[in-house]
């Protein structure tokens, strides 16, 4: 019997519709056989960019529809829900420029060289699609991250059709856009299998395991990645597993800035780390700031700020559950103290107590975290508005501390205008004569560096600009491999690349070909060569 799959309001707990029914592994087939065979009908790039700009258009036409269906699911706000939006359409349009562009086809010509030694032959590479991509949809992105996200947005630019699972979360905002995205496709002439939908936790097994899918994106929590990537890598012909897991985004106050602007740091803080209530894998969920009497001031601005952060709704009540837990079993820690509780919020007007949670604040001594023992559940990222402050007392704890890390997205130093060389015009006397400020910043970014795939200085690691610069990903377990899901290269993880060696001119694919026929850019003995 058909398992229905019901859309629930987080914001009372009740059922809203029933949105769709759980894939059976029959199902799971008819829908990767279908992208299968849509492969040869998005082999040309100009029909996958008009696509993903229709894609992208038809987001923004049913906008107030998207919004207000993901809003009922998520309680993430129409302001937030609206931006998400717009960042979803930007991504859909900016690989539909890398396809028109085709530099991410890396398009490689050495030609022969019989002279040297040993004798090089006439060499051509360029980037094919890997295939049938899975993708995981995210539970606290219901569109930037999952069904019109990302992994998808960069599967199909790449020339990939895509199945998605969908989060249960949100599985009417998932239909509704998994219907414009085939929408779009048909209006370019594209099948609709081009882009697959599943539901439920068997049809996410199923959909990892089916021979035809070449590779798989995911985001979510270590256990669930885990699980999959282990199953990816199971198979009897493994394929690459692109998984965002879990982070904890370490901050660094040094002294020097805490002495300068401690109160800024102490409401930038905050307010990092109860955006969309916490629920946003960049949230800083460690942060060492020091033992003094600056390290104060920065502490009682976070908790003034923190504590005026009104209460908010978390995607379901397994997450409710999880934080209020996790956060009770942290402060049950000796040596713990909970500035703020970060936990049920019971008067929080029209809302229900079990999707309504507060911000919270807990401090430690940073010694504590320096060696292994009880005090590792605060290296451990605890989903939902809370963040650790680990006091150090000499700046030799901030390395100890920072070495026990496991990987990051990100690492933020917050430094004094001194150690940012601010009174410095000329970068290269400055890298001449370092002063012991300049020394201090840039030790500490040396220790950060290993941590993380971005690092910030003076700034705050929620917000993920969508750009070719951009990487999101870190090592393990904040992604399973060195790759970007946000910007411009995360097309590559889709790709493979082929060489062609002493092939006829005739016989060559069209980006191959010695006069350059598509007019793409190219590297032609050692020599880039733009787009034509």
């Amino acid at each position: 019997m058909p398992v229905p799959v019901w859309s629930v309001d987080p914001r009372t707990g009740q059922r809203r519709e029933r949105a769709a029914t759980e894939a059976d592994a029959a199902a799971v087939d008819r829908a990767v056989n279908a992208a299968h065979a849509a492969s040869a009908a998005l082999a040309d790039r100009a029909t996958r960019a008009t696509f993903l700009r229709a894609a992208a258009a038809l987001l923004e036409e049913e906008a107030e529809a998207v919004v207000a269906v993901a809003d009922a699911e998520t309680a993430l706000g129409p302001g937030r829900l609206t931006g998400e939006l717009a960042r979803t359409a930007y991504q859909l349009r900016s690989f539909a420029d890398v396809v028109d562009e085709g530099e991410y086809l890396d398009v490689t010509i050495d030609h022969a060289a019989p002279e040297l030694i040993p004798p090089r032959p006439d060499l051509r590479r360029y980037k094919l699609p890997l295939g049938v991509v899975a993708v995981y949809s995210a539970s606290n992105f219901p569109l930037a991250f999952s069904v019109p996200g990302g992994d998808t947005a960069s599967a199909l630019a790449a020339g990939c059709p895509v199945v998605v699972k969908a989060h249960p979360d949100h599985p009417a905002t998932s239909e509704l856009c998994a219907a414009l995205l085939r929408r779009a496709a048909e209006r370019g002439g594209l099948p609709a299998g081009v882009l697959g939908l599943v539901h439920g936790f068997d049809a996410g097994v199923a959909l990892i395991d089916h021979p035809l899918v070449r590779a798989a994106g995911f985001t979510g929590s270590v256990r669930g990645g885990r699980a999959l990537y282990d199953a990816a890598a199971a198979r009897p012909h493994p394929i690459p597993f692109y998984g965002e897991l879990g982070s904890l985004n370490p901050v660094v106050i040094t002294e020097a800035a805490a002495r300068e602007r401690a109160e800024t740091i102490g409401e930038g803080l905050a307010g990092s780390m109860t955006l969309g209530v916490g629920q946003f894998c960049v949230k800083p969920g460690l942060v060492l700031a020091p033992a003094t009497e600056a390290g104060d001031r920065v502490l009682a601005s976070l908790t003034e700020a923190v504590g005026a952060t009104p209460p908010g709704v978390l995607l379901d009540a397994r997450m409710r559950d999880a934080f209020v837990a996790g956060v009770r079993k942290r402060a049950a820690l000796p040596e713990v103290r909970a500035g703020l509780p970060g936990e049920g919020a019971a008067e929080s007007g029209p809302r229900s107590p079990d999707g309504s949670v507060r911000a919270g604040v807990l401090t430690v001594p940073a010694a504590y975290l320096a060696a292994e023992g009880p005090y590792d559940l605060l290296l451990e990222e605890c989903f939902g508005p809370v963040t650790v402050v680990a006091r150090y007392a000499r700046e030799e704890e901030i390395g100890a501390v920072l070495r026990r890390l496991p990987g990051n997205l990100t690492a933020t130093a917050q430094l004094s205008a001194a150690e940012c060389g601010a009174d410095e015009t000329d970068g290269a006397q400055a890298a001449e004569e370092p002063d012991e400020a300049r020394r201090r910043a840039a030790r500490l970014l040396e220790q950060l560096t290993p941590l993380a795939g971005r690092l910030l200085v003076n700034g705050w690691p929620t917000g993920v600009a969508v750009a070719p610069a951009q990487h999101h990903g870190g090592p393990y377990p904040a992604t399973t491999s060195t790759t970007t899901s946000v910007g411009t290269r995360a097309i590559d993880r889709w790709l493979r690349p082929v060489v062609y060696q002493d092939a006829p001119p005739a016989l060559l694919p069209p980006e191959l070909r010695p006069h350059n026929p598509l007019g793409l850019p190219r590297r032609v003995d050692g020599r880039f060569e733009p787009r034509a």
